[in-house]
């Protein structure tokens, strides 16, 4: 047990904040003679690889969000939290093969300017300052939180006395990088991130798995934890189980976590944007299954340490390989802190010298994602508000400036905005809960535009507010209906009402901007198709082990 940091630590992280805002700087540098401009700034020139591609969205992707209410949902439910990584496997290669054509044919800088081609620029304009306040209020708030909770206690006593100097930090560390350079160095460091996350992900896993017997062992320790556990490892809750309203049983399969997941990876602008910027339809598709392949693995070292920490806790006092283990999950209350367990293992079980490395993974995942949110941000502000209502003739300069000014606006506010909040257990599952109010209709406009050429404008914006009525009305306790399978009806019910008023409101024909689809338009490579195939194969093998 070691709750100390020593100076080999501090160096460690050091050199990574050193390393990262060096890589940044240098790979988004001006090029000699070359003013950067919009598709400099904001994709990366359109020069990404495959292999960046699937790095950044995976670091793009997990952050304190994963590592710690994950690890926190892992402690309370167990391993049918993986569903959110392991079925995000298939909606990649759905992505790949069914939106990314149309996207990257349209040539789109962002996710509402495909709204603007399909729908209209008023529709566009309306999901544009959504997703601003979305990703400003909600998902760099959360992301800092969470974060500064994690180093406040690693580094501190989780008293929440670092956690203004935690929120400082991460904020210049992303700021360093992320706001002058753009999106190609969030790419590109992201590339180092993630490999830096897996490491540090793997090694409090081994570690934690060590020490979670007296005896100790890595063998031993998966077989104390299946023993003593065996409940935590069935992705299929039963009726009875009291997470079941989170995930209800065989609903995650067929359910609502498709909603969630086509509404993330399909249609959200600091996701979908780094495949935006690839070299060719070929190498994003490509990187995306690369990406599918690495969901596969993520649940190894952000749910199973949460598996982990339960059975220690379950352990007790004098029992367990360490004491205080129960007071430093019960609340003043008696309640649990759930979200506590991947900071806890860190700060008592990893080495002085890993410790560093770790804390450097964890500290990559949460600085990945702010970066990613940030230039997302800037890219909708400035190419679908700025652009077309504030400066029709900005330069290539202003634009640029105009993408730095929101980006740095955006992490200001967010700062402010991330420590008055409270302490929610399992803030994955908060996460998730909330944002599933509005993705059932976005992602139900997105769909009909896509493969329903009768959709029509009018039916799009009714849809999207009448979305938001029916899942409020979905959420009332009269109703009594599983969040997700909450988000599954308002998805349905969303469709149903978008086919309604564009059969009703217009002439049955095909809407002048609907989207021209042929067989060659879903035509894929070989590379690709084999590894969709392999991603399948895995997932059928995960989910018959641990039905």
């Amino acid at each position: 047990m070691n709750t100390g940091f020593s100076i080999i630590d501090y160096a460690i992280f050091i050199i990574y904040g050193i390393v990262i805002v060096g890589v940044g700087l240098w790979v988004s540098r001006d090029k000699k003679g070359h003013q950067k401009n919009a598709e400099d700034y904001f994709l990366a020139s359109k020069s990404l690889p495959w292999w960046a591609i699937g790095a950044s969205l995976i670091a793009a992707n997990i952050s304190a969000e994963q590592f710690i209410g994950m690890s926190g949902s892992g402690f309370a439910v167990g391993l049918a939290i993986a569903s959110y990584e392991w079925m995000a496997a298939i909606v990649l290669i759905i992505v790949g093969k069914f939106f990314l054509p149309i996207f990257i044919e349209k040539q789109i800088y962002t996710i509402p300017e495909f709204v603007e081609k399909r729908f209209s620029t008023n529709l566009k304009t309306i999901l544009a300052v959504f997703w601003i306040a979305l990703f400003v209020f909600v998902n760099l708030t959360t992301v800092l939180f969470l974060g500064a909770k994690a180093i406040d206690t690693v580094f501190g006593v989780g008293d929440g006395s670092l956690m203004i100097r935690a929120i400082l930090i991460l904020s210049l560390i992303a700021a360093a990088y992320s706001i002058y350079g753009g999106l190609a160095a969030v790419a590109w460091t992201d590339v180092i991130q993630v490999v830096l996350l897996v490491i540090g992900g793997m090694i409090t896993t081994i570690i934690a798995l060590n020490a979670v017997t007296p005896e100790g062992g890595i063998i031993h320790g998966l077989e104390h934890i299946f023993t003593n556990a065996g409940d935590k490892f069935h992705m299929i809750l039963k009726k009875d189980n009291p997470e079941f309203s989170n995930l209800p049983g065989i609903g995650m399969l067929i359910g609502g976590l498709w909603v969630a997941n086509l509404y993330y990876w399909g249609f959200n602008q600091y996701i979908i944007q780094r495949t935006l910027a690839a070299k060719s339809l070929k190498e994003a598709q490509r990187g995306i299954a690369f990406a599918g392949y690495l969901k596969l693995i993520i649940p190894i070292f952000v749910v199973v340490p949460g598996i982990i920490a339960y059975v220690m806790f379950m352990q007790g006092e004098g029992t367990t390989v360490i004491d205080g283990v129960q007071q430093a999950f019960t609340k003043a209350d008696g309640s649990l802190n759930v979200d506590k367990a991947y900071p806890w293992l860190i700060s008592v079980f990893v080495p002085n010298g890993l410790k560093g490395l770790v804390i450097a993974a964890l500290i990559a995942a949460i600085v990945s994602s702010l970066a990613s949110m940030l230039n997302s941000t800037a890219t909708i502000f400035t190419m679908d508000i700025y652009k077309p209502y504030i400066n029709r003739n900005a330069s290539d300069k202003q634009i640029v400036t105009v993408g730095r000014l929101t980006a740095a606006s955006a992490l200001v506010i967010a700062g402010f905005m991330a420590k008055p909040l409270g302490s929610v257990d399992q803030m994955f599952q908060y996460i998730q809960e909330y944002t599933g109010m509005v993705s059932p209709g976005i992602l139900a406009v997105f769909l009909m535009g896509l493969f329903w050429k009768k959709a029509t404008n009018k039916a799009a914006i009714i849809g999207i507010i009448s979305s938001i009525v029916v899942a409020l009305l979905l959420k009332t306790p009269a109703v009594d209906l599983p969040w997700m399978d909450q988000m599954l009806y308002t998805l349905i019910i969303t469709m149903v009402i978008i086919v309604g008023v564009s059969l009703t409101t217009s002439k049955n024909d095909d809407d002048p901007k609907a989207i021209v689809l042929t067989s060659a338009t879903f035509k894929t490579g070989k590379v690709f198709n084999i590894s969709a195939y392999g991603i399948l194969i895995i997932l059928v093998v995960l989910y018959t082990v641990f039905w």
